[in-house]
C-alpha cells in the first residue's frame, strides 16, 4: 500500500471512529480558473463567456437539472437591437437608461443600469449566434416601448443553447452539487467548497461568480427582509430551492448587501397544485373590474393591473394575504363576448375571449374550492367569501354610483373600465400576491464585482441575476423595460464572465 495513502486512510478512520467529521484536507481538491455557482441563465451566461475567452470553468448546480426558473420566461429586454431597427422601433439606450433611473427615483445604481442597457442588444446577437431563434419584438402592457424580444421555445431554448455551447467549450458542469462556502485568502477569493452525496470537493480558483437565483423560497428571509409571510402574504412561484445560498456565502466573506428586500411582485387569481395558474379564470381575475380586500373594501384603482409591479405592490400590502375580483353576469357576458382588456402573456393578448370561464368556474365550485364564490345577492356573496357584508355592500353601492356618473371620486379610475354590478348573479374570485423572485442581496458595481461594506472590490468575486442588488430601486421596473429581469440575468452573467477574464489577464 502507498505509504501516504495508508496514513490518510488511518487518520480518516480515526476521525470517523471518534465521531468527528473528516477534515477538508482530505477532500477532493480540484484546480480551475473560474467557478460559477448556479446553472440558471446568469450562471450559464457567465460560464460560456469565460470559457469563450479561454478560461477553465467549473459550473456547479445544486439541482439535478440546469436552468431553474429561467426555463419559463418568454422574452428578453433589449434596446437598439437589429430586430428593433428592422421594425422602425426608435427607442434608444439613452431613453431606456433615463426611464429606468426615473422609475427608481435614482435609487438604482446608475452605472450598473447603464452597463445593463448598453449590453442588451449585444446579448440578443450573442444568443442568436448560439442558435436561439427570436420571433418578435413586443411589449407586456399598453403604452410602453417595445423592448420585449420573444424567442421560440421560451427560456428553455435559451438554456439549451447556452448549455450546449458550454459543453462544447469544455465547461465542467456538475449537477446535484451544492457549493457551501467561498474561500478567501490574503484578501482575494481563492476558491470554493462544494458537496455532493456527502463528499466534500475543494476547488482552487482565481475567480468565482455567484449566480444562485436569490432567496424567494426562504420563508425565514422573506419574513426578515420584506416583512411578509411566505405562503400567506406572498406566494413564491416558478422557482425551487432558491434560499439565498450565494448571498449568504458572499456576505460571509465580507460582501455588502444591497436591495435585499426587493421582490418581483404580481397579482394572480386561483393557484392550482404546484402553483400553476388556472386558465380562463385567471384571465377574468386580472381584468380591471371591482377589486376589494378581505373586508370587502376597495384598495386601489383597478386599472393599475395593466402594470404588474404596481398591482403587485398594492396587493401584497393587504392583510390576510388575498383580495377579490368581483363582477356580475353582465360583466361576465361582456368579457366572453368582447374579450379581455388586460392580456396575460403573449398567448392571451387583449381581445382574448375567456370562453372556458364558466366551465372552469363550475368545476372549481364542484371541487369545493375556497377561492371562487357565486351568489344571488351581494349579502350572500359577502357571507360565502368571508367579507363584512355591510362594508362590501357599501363598497358596491359607492362603486356603482361612480359607474353611473362615469367618474371615480375615490381612486380616479379610467371611466372606460367603470362597469356597474347589477346582477342578477354575483361572483368573487380570490386573488393573491405572488413573487416571481427576489431582486437583490449582494452589492456590486457595473463590472459585476462584489463590493465590501467600504465600497471596495473583493478581488475575484462576482455576482449577477437575482443574487445582485442595485439594478432596481424598491420595485421591479417593468413599465419601460419589459423583460428586464430575464435580460439582467443573462447580461449580468455575460459581463461577469468577461470581467473574470480581465481580472485573470486573459
Amino acid at each position: 500500500m502507498n505509504r501516504r495513502f495508508g496514513i490518510i486512510l488511518f487518520l480518516t478512520l480515526s476521525f470517523l471512529l471518534a465521531g468527528m467529521s473528516v477534515p477538508a484536507a482530505f477532500a477532493d481538491v480540484v484546480q480551475t480558473d473560474v467557478v460559477v455557482i448556479g446553472a440558471g441563465s446568469t450562471g450559464l451566461a457567465a460560464a460560456v463567456t469565460a470559457a469563450e475567452g479561454g478560461a477553465r470553468v467549473i459550473l456547479f448546480e445544486k439541482q439535478p437539472f440546469a436552468g431553474g426558473s429561467s426555463n419559463f420566461f418568454s422574452g428578453i429586454f433589449a434596446v437598439e437591437s437589429a430586430m428593433q431597427r428592422e421594425q422602425y422601433i426608435d427607442y434608444t439606450r439613452d431613453e431606456a437608461f433615463r426611464n429606468i433611473m426615473d422609475y427608481s427615483h435614482w435609487r438604482a445604481n446608475p452605472r450598473l443600469v447603464r452597463a445593463f442597457v448598453d449590453e442588451s442588444a449585444k446579448t440578443i446577437d450573442w444568443l442568436k449566434g448560439l442558435g436561439v431563434e427570436f420571433t418578435n419584438v413586443t411589449i407586456n402592457l399598453f403604452g410602453g416601448p417595445r423592448t420585449y424580444h420573444e424567442m421560440k421555445g421560451l427560456g428553455a431554448a435559451v438554456i439549451k443553447a447556452m448549455k450546449e455551447r458550454a459543453q462544447k467549450l469544455g465547461v465542467d458542469l456538475r449537477l446535484s452539487t451544492a457549493v457551501t462556502k467561498l474561500i478567501r485568502k490574503d484578501g482575494k477569493i481563492s476558491g470554493v467548497v462544494a458537496e455532493k452525496d456527502g463528499k466534500i470537493i475543494e476547488v482552487s480558483a482565481k475567480a468565482v461568480v455567484v449566480a444562485t437565483g436569490g432567496y424567494v423560497n426562504n420563508a425565514e428571509w422573506i419574513r426578515k427582509y420584506t416583512g411578509f409571510e411566505s405562503g400567506v402574504d406572498v406566494f413564491p412561484v416558478a422557482s425551487k430551492g432558491k434560499v439565498g445560498d450565494g448571498i449568504r456565502m458572499a456576505w460571509e466573506v465580507g460582501a455588502a448587501e444591497e436591495g435585499i428586500g426587493v421582490l418581483e411582485l404580481f397579482r394572480t387569481g386561483p393557484i392550482g397544485p404546484g402553483y400553476k395558474f388556472m386558465g380562463h379564470m385567471e384571465l377574468v381575475t386580472a381584468q380591471p373590474l371591482l377589486w376589494v380586500d378581505y373586508k370587502g373594501e376597495r384598495f386601489c384603482d383597478e386599472s393599475i393591473g395593466f402594470i404588474e409591479t404596481s398591482v403587485g405592490n398594492a396587493s401584497v400590502k393587504q392583510r390576510k394575504g388575498y383580495t377579490y375580483t368581483v363582477f356580475d353576469d353582465s360583466i361576465k357576458e361582456r368579457l366572453i363576448e368582447k374579450g379581455i382588456d388586460k392580456g396575460i402573456g403573449q398567448a392571451n393578448p387583449p381581445g382574448t375571449r375567456p370562453v372556458d370561464f364558466e366551465k372552469e368556474f363550475s368545476a372549481a365550485v364542484k371541487r369545493g374550492s375556497t377561492d371562487v364564490f357565486a351568489a344571488d345577492s351581494l349579502e350572500e356573496l359577502a357571507r360565502k367569501a368571508g367579507m363584512d357584508a355591510k362594508v362590501f355592500t357599501a363598497t358596491v353601492e359607492e362603486y356603482n354610483r361612480f359607474c353611473r356618473k362615469q367618474h371615480d371620486d375615490l381612486f380616479a379610475k379610467d371611466p372606460k373600465y367603470l362597469w356597474p354590478l347589477t346582477g342578477p348573479k354575483y361572483y368573487a374570485i380570490k386573488a393573491r400576491a405572488i413573487a416571481m423572485g427576489t431582486l437583490g442581496g449582494i452589492k456590486i458595481n457595473d463590472k459585476m464585482e462584489a463590493l465590501d461594506k467600504e465600497g471596495e472590490v473583493i478581488p475575484g468575486l462576482y455576482a449577477g441575476g437575482f443574487d445582485a442588488g442595485g439594478m432596481y430601486g424598491d420595485s421591479y421596473s417593468i413599465k419601460d423595460s419589459s423583460g428586464a429581469s430575464s435580460a439582467f440575468a443573462i447580461n449580468s452573467g455575460r459581463i461577469a464572465g468577461r470581467n473574470t477574464l480581465k481580472y485573470m489577464g486573459k
